[in-house]
């Protein structure tokens, strides 16, 4: 240590000891090598550094091998006078491996990165040490061969289904972690005999040696595969989304890595690129995850709730992962409208998930229970339909698995409120609150708060005068009496979960509202790949599928955010994004329509589509849809709100000739309904921020 004080005085390799010096405390060089790493160019001090990683990391003492290499070199000089030896510590006495287990290329070093070998077109094989990880950009299919792995908190063992799994820009990079798992009594003979029966039906002859020469006890091995949707196809096809999924390295690289990774699709990412989880985090993930797993009470009500960007969805999305290693099951509440999770946007849902979310939203559309379309990404100004619409779609939860509910990142002024009437009228037994630096200041959200705090629609309980509404009273009526606004709802409490996050943000106020509008129209282009053929046909151009014909006397019709004047009405619909919804009211008694609804009912909604055109002649509706033909037979009314199809949809089109349709560039936004600014039926003063202008599409009738 005494020379290591004499080395800091120096100013030429200062630098450079000190990297090597902060990257293991515990390796210690004697004078003649600090002066050799002073000389030694940036590659060089790289190899060193790396080395003595490596022996660190493996256990040996390296200057036990580096007083070895002297003696050797002190044999071939015999006028050298050989050094005195330097003491060293006793190493920790480790098993001995059998030698089954040795290789001349391993020599008892663990893996410190995790080898990459090619085993055909689309295809590598990945061994990852235990405790190591992977991360990486891009998609794949995943199966773990042998061992036991977990990505984004789902657990994949050996004989388990593929997984696909999505490692998008749009969000953080995913990591494939090796895990403990218990190992039979047996010996390790025979565990590498089980290993190698496992792989037979998966590799060749080579790749088996491959993997018995570095496998070890604990080890996982992961088989990568190319992985090719009709969602991924479809979404790519449009220029300027393809960088979504796979993003080309700035430099090519001709390592033999970087080349097994291309082919499968997917590169390695740095570690600080992948998804971090604060202590807060998983303490809360560990507690949830207990309380549902518990016979007694196995069906908690779990809010989530934070300002905006503090990662409640991926929040939501790592602790359905960890459920589901537990149990078939969970139930998902979906009250966030612009940025939905399994639903395109404008939607409050109810969803029964049993597969595992291992990607963002627009990578795992799902079929919900109960769905009613809103028609906005936000509610504001319209807060009584909203909770109107909560109410209904919570009836239909059973109770029967965990329930997670996913709320707005509006939680300043109104949306407060409004949040504190959803805790009234959800009654859960968690609120998981998140907070971080960069966040809006939030009160929290404790029993007592929310007890003397007045919603919007409910009072507090001060001022309830010895008047209580139970939950179950409005189960019943499911909506909200002029007398009931003035009485709460009985509020059992909760237990408030605080969790801090801390990521590194891309978004800031300025481009959050094109990033959310981006995410929107990949839901809606991931919906719309529904329509195509499945894999390994080829797409087939929006224009060319053949539509849905329904009688205007059919279906009825309602504009959702905005008052349009009736002569107008078709001129909206047409090219618009359309809700195919169902009321309980028969509209075929009318003979030629269209039929025109007063007010936006709160009704299910099976799907959407596109109406693509309007045959004024024969009075039909060229409705574009992928829901199946037995639930379009139940639609009778199509609502349009304020979100519209994707740009891309109507002017890159591929295989259209001439001028593109329902495109222009000459828009008169004075027209009713032309946009939401113009004949909204909310006051302009409570607009803040900016409204929404609808895209300039020419609307054109047959």
């Amino acid at each position: 240590m005494a020379d290591s004080g004499v080395l800091l005085k120096r100013g030429s390799c200062r630098s450079t000891w000190l990297r090597v010096r902060k990257a293991r405390p515990q390796l210690i060089l004697s004078r003649r090598p600090r002066r050799r790493l002073g000389s030694l160019r940036w590659c060089g001090r790289r190899r060193l550094r790396r080395r003595l990683l490596q022996a660190q990391a493996a256990g040996v003492d390296w200057r036990e091998g580096a007083r070895q290499v002297s003696r050797a070199a002190a044999a071939r000089r015999p006028n050298t006078a050989t050094p005195s030896p330097i003491p060293s510590p006793t190493p920790a006495s480790e098993p001995e491996s059998e030698p089954e287990f040795e290789s001349a290329s391993s020599c008892h070093w663990p893996l410190l990165i995790p080898p990459v070998r090619p085993v055909g077109p689309g295809r590598a094989l990945l061994l990852l040490p235990v405790e190591q990880g992977f991360t990486f950009s891009g998609i794949c299919r995943v199966t773990c061969l042998y061992g036991q792995v977990q990505v984004f908190g789902f657990t994949i063992s050996q004989g388990q289904p593929a997984q696909d799994i999505f490692s998008v820009y749009t969000h953080s990079c995913l990591s494939i972690h090796a895990l403990h798992y218990s190992l039979p009594e047996e010996s390790k003979k025979e565990l590498k005999r089980e290993a190698r029966n496992l792989l037979k039906s998966h590799l060749n002859l080579d790749d088996r040696r491959w993997s018995m020469q570095n496998f070890s006890p604990q080890c996982s091995i992961v088989l990568l595969e190319h992985l090719k949707t009709a969602t991924v196809n479809f979404i790519t096809s449009y220029p300027g989304s393809s960088y979504i999924f796979v993003q080309e390295s700035p430099a090519p690289q001709i390592k033999p890595e970087y080349l097994a990774l291309r082919s499968v699709g997917i590169r390695r990412e740095k570690k600080r690129k992948g998804l971090q989880l604060t202590e807060s985090t998983l303490s809360a993930l560990e507690e949830l995850v207990n309380v549902s797993c518990e016979e007694v009470d196995g069906c908690p009500v779990i809010l989530v709730c934070g300002s905006q960007d503090v990662g409640k969805s991926t929040f939501n999305r790592y602790l359905i992962n960890q459920l589901l290693n537990s149990l078939p099951c969970v139930d998902y509440l979906e009250c966030d409208l612009g940025q939905t999770e399994f639903t395109p946007p404008g939607c409050i849902s109810l969803l029964n998930i049993t597969e595992p979310v291992l990607g963002p939203p627009f990578t795992h559309l799902r079929t919900p229970q109960k769905m009613v379309y809103y028609g906005k990404p936000s509610c504001k100004n319209n807060y009584e339909n909203y909770i109107d619409i909560v109410k209904y779609v919570f009836s239909a939860y059973k109770r029967e698995s965990p329930l997670i509910v996913n709320t707005m990142g509006w939680v300043s002024d109104q949306g407060l409120l409004l949040l504190i009437d959803l805790i009234r009228l959800l009654s859960p037994s968690h609120v998981v609150q998140f907070r971080s630096d960069h966040s809006k200041y939030m009160p929290d959200l404790t029993p007592q708060y929310v007890d003397d705090m007045d919603g919007l629609y409910t009072k507090s309980k001060t001022k309830m005068r010895n008047r209580r509404f139970r939950l179950a009273a409005f189960a019943d009526a499911l909506e909200f009496a002029d007398e009931e606004k003035e009485s709460p709802v009985e509020f059992t409490g909760h237990k408030l979960i605080g969790v801090y996050t801390d990521f590194a943000f891309r978004i800031t106020p300025r481009n959050r509202e094109s990033h959310n509008k981006i995410l929107r129209d990949l839901s809606i282009l991931s919906y719309l790949s529904q329509l195509q053929p499945p894999m390994p046909k080829p797409l087939s151009p929006l224009h060319s599928l053949t539509p849905y014909q329904v009688p205007f006397n059919a279906v009825a019709l309602r504009i959702t955010h905005s008052d349009v004047a009736p002569t107008h009405i078709l001129y909206a619909v047409n090219a618009s994004w359309v809700g195919l919804c169902k009321i309980q009211d028969d509209v075929r008694g009318y003979t030629n329509g269209p039929i025109l609804l007063a007010q936006t009912p709160i009704c299910d909604c099976l799907g959407f589509g596109i109406c693509r055109g309007i045959d004024m002649e024969k009075r039909l509706y060229h409705i574009l849809t992928p829901v199946p033909p037995e639930e379009l037979r139940t639609v009778n009314c199509l609502l349009v709100g304020a979100i519209a199809i994707p740009h891309c949809v109507l002017k890159c089109q591929h295989g259209i000739e001439g001028t593109v349709p329902y495109v222009t560039t000459d828009y008169n936004f004075k027209l009713p309904g032309a946009s939401e600014k113009i004949g909204a039926r909310e006051p302009e003063e409570a607009h803040k921020e900016k409204p929404y202008r609808r895209p300039k599409f020419c609307r054109k009738m047959k």
